[in-house]
């Protein structure tokens, strides 16, 4: 079979036509967005991908599309994402400290997002209680079954391929919060923490914490002064995008604070913007241009109103500048300092 142009005005008209039989609107962007995932998976057809290839592909678009649809039904709520060991016991005190936690958060209006499995997963549903949880499964040989807390719930989520449910939890997360665990626990934080630090993901507040009386992290931050910032593999300022709380309470405090004026941020081309709950005063904003330029390619942090470009929060107050993309770091210390004014 000869390939054929995927951009041929023959193809695009009847890709329109599908678009147009099934319901869908073909004049929209969105309908453009889906021409595009039409057209790459024809290309599928004629460039040699053997079929072990084209089930992944497959089966990632299938569980992203499911797993969307039902994270959507639960728009305009903060979520936290809680990691852990399912090797917890139920009378630990990592277990208790975890549930306390999302009981505490869920009376805030969170909702938790967390494995589905035992331990500290299970730990966090049965404090957020069922209808604040969603339960992100996944299959493996010795681990298939869900745990009472979200078993049955419309909100458990199965996943094949581990890449896909860490874009869920990255996607759908206000906050994250650690506990402790063994190397899928540090796989998350460390994915959480690169994804930020190279700013491929938005900064959210990231809490780490345990049972008393825990040395976890007391261990943990040892190693990363020693062997990560003592050697320079990481940067003085990187240290900000975790906090290790000193209760739970702290922990909650932590992450409430975060959102205490900063709302959340975008680009829009080299801009950065930055929506907040309150305007910032003058003062306050030749406060964040002293301390800050490092983060400036040019011009100065200004407050501003809403691009063109932006289509959500129009009614919130705007700060924005020119962001170099370098020293994330400085930005989560950044988000700290317009929270404390």
């Amino acid at each position: 079979m000869v390939p054929y142009d995927v951009n041929d005005e023959k193809v695009l008209q009847a890709i329109r036509d599908l678009i147009f039989t099934c319901g869908g609107d073909n004049t929209t962007f969105e309908s453009d967005l889906v021409t595009q995932l039409i057209q790459n998976s024809l290309k599928l057809l004629f460039e040699g991908h053997d079929t072990g290839q084209l089930k992944l592909i497959t089966r990632a678009m299938k569980e992203m599309r499911y797993a969307y649809r039902i994270f959507n039904r639960y728009g305009g709520m903060r979520r936290v994402s809680i990691f852990g060991s399912a090797r917890t016991p139920e009378d630990h005190p990592d277990y208790l400290a975890a549930k306390a936690f999302s009981k505490q958060l869920a009376e805030f209006g969170w909702m938790c997002i967390t494995g589905a499995a035992n331990g500290i997963m299970k730990a966090g549903l049965e404090g957020a209680e069922r209808d604040a949880g969603f339960g992100l499964s996944i299959k493996l040989p010795f681990e298939s079954i869900a745990n009472s807390a979200i078993e049955g719930d419309p909100k458990l989520i199965t996943f094949r391929y581990f890449f896909t449910r860490k874009l869920m939890f990255m996607s759908h997360s206000d906050a994250v919060a650690a506990f402790p665990g063994g190397f899928g626990t540090m796989d998350e934080l460390f994915e959480v923490l690169t994804l930020m630090q190279t700013g491929r993901a938005p900064i959210l507040p990231v809490v780490l914490l345990e049972g008393l009386p825990g040395t976890y992290w007391k261990d943990w931050q040892e190693y990363v002064n020693k062997q990560l910032l003592e050697k320079g593999w990481i940067s003085p300022e990187d240290k900000a995008f975790y906090y290790i709380a000193k209760s739970i309470d702290d922990g909650v405090e932590h992450i409430q604070n975060f959102y205490r004026t900063y709302h959340s941020s975008r680009y829009v081309k080299e801009n950065l913007v930055i929506r907040l709950h309150h305007p910032l005063t003058p003062q306050q904003l030749d406060k964040l241009n002293d301390q800050f330029a490092i983060l400036l390619a040019s011009g100065r942090i200004e407050a501003c109103n809403p691009y063109p470009e932006e289509n959500d929060h129009l009614e919130l107050p705007r700060i924005t500048f020119q962001h170099n993309r370098m020293h994330l770091g400085k930005l989560r210390i950044l988000i700290d300092q317009i929270n404390a004014f």
